[in-house]
């Protein structure tokens, strides 16, 4: 049984990065800011510059200029700058546990895995960028823990490949999410349509992981199925921070807690008819009454008779078939018109 899925609320992590601004302190803030909030994860990446690259002043180590908000940056440099140093990760892992939330991380290496098993991560989570690292895939997937999957970029033949590395690897329970790898990124271009067609393709369980600023992209992406929601957090984006331009701040994830769940409840059913909480509303529709007091004999006019609330009397449409009959008996206002009084 997979870790996520429609018939639950969306699953939210929040996604720490380097959003800690090189603080421990900054950290720990960040996840307890993440609990109060109501998420359910927080995630860190456990990596560090040399894992990731090496420090080569090269333009194909360095990032475009005029990018939104790295530009012109070396990747060793930013990675320097952004990574979650090691020892810091018991500290985390042991103040999401107290806070009741789960805690877990994109490793990037052998090494971080083996750091990650000793923490006893209950999950991975594989980054856009390591997707077609169909090796890390497999050692993570190796550990018989859930493995979630980000599809920034890939292809569907690479997304393909990369499920079946993980599932080939052992790996029980897949979570695939769509994303846009991009920083931040245009709402135009997540393209939420795919959520479903990932689910059909796949027979797996499909979140988002979203870069577009505030709430409105991953609420919609409920709609399309989406079981799982992650979004970068910080704790002021005036404070900055490498990912603070694209991320929420703890109010703003407390509410996309509160308003993905209220999406997700609000998806029901197919069935098309009254409710159970319409029942009150449905005594309210309009039917035909005697307005005004009339006596046996007298005529129905639209003076006398006329469609208003509540219901009770005949349907509305009924009008052009008792205009001009007689009242058989004394009446009220007020009364319901029915067929046994004309």
């Amino acid at each position: 049984m997979s870790s996520f899925g429609t018939d639950r609320r969306p699953f939210i992590v929040a996604e720490m990065s380097g959003n800690h601004n090189g603080s421990l302190d900054r950290a720990l803030a960040l996840v307890d800011a993440a609990a109060a909030a109501g998420a359910d994860a927080i995630k860190i990446q456990t990596y560090t510059a040399d894992t990731m690259t090496v420090d080569v002043k090269h333009p194909r180590f360095q990032i475009s200029q005029g990018h939104d908000l790295w530009s012109g940056e070396y990747l060793y440099q930013l990675f320097e700058r952004a990574h979650t140093p090691w020892d810091w990760h018991q500290a985390i892992f042991d103040r999401a546990r107290e806070q009741g939330i789960t805690p877990f991380s994109s490793p990037f290496d052998r090494t971080a895995v083996e750091l990650l098993e000793k923490l006893d991560a209950p999950m991975y989570k594989i980054a856009s960028s390591e997707i077609t690292d169909l090796p890390l895939i497999r050692l993570c997937a190796g550990t018989g823990k859930p493995l979630i999957i980000s599809t920034g970029m890939a292809t569907v033949r690479e997304i393909a490949a990369a499920v079946e590395a993980a599932q080939g690897a052992g790996c029980p329970d897949v979570t695939v999410l769509s994303c846009t790898a991009s920083y931040p990124a245009p709402p135009e271009e997540t393209n939420l349509r795919r959520i479903p067609v990932l689910a059909g393709m796949l027979g797996l369980p499909i979140g988002l992981s979203d870069h577009t600023l505030g709430i409105g992209v991953p609420i919609a992406a409920v709609a399309y199925g989406a079981c799982l929601i992650e979004k970068h957090v910080t704790l002021s984006r005036q404070d900055g921070g490498v990912d603070s331009a694209f991320s929420l701040e703890p109010a703003e994830l407390k509410l996309l807690r509160e308003e993905s769940e209220r999406a997700w409840q609000a998806l029901g059913t197919t069935r098309i008819g009254p409710t159970e909480a319409e029942k009150e509303s449905l005594r309210f529709r309009r039917s035909l009454y005697v307005v005004a007091d009339v006596t046996a004999g007298d005529q129905v006019t639209e003076e006398n008779v006329r469609s208003i609330r509540p219901t009770g009397g005949l349907e509305p449409d009924a009008i052009g078939t008792v205009l001009g009959r007689t009242f058989t008996v004394d009446t009220a206002k007020g009364t319901p018109l029915t067929w046994d009084l004309i």
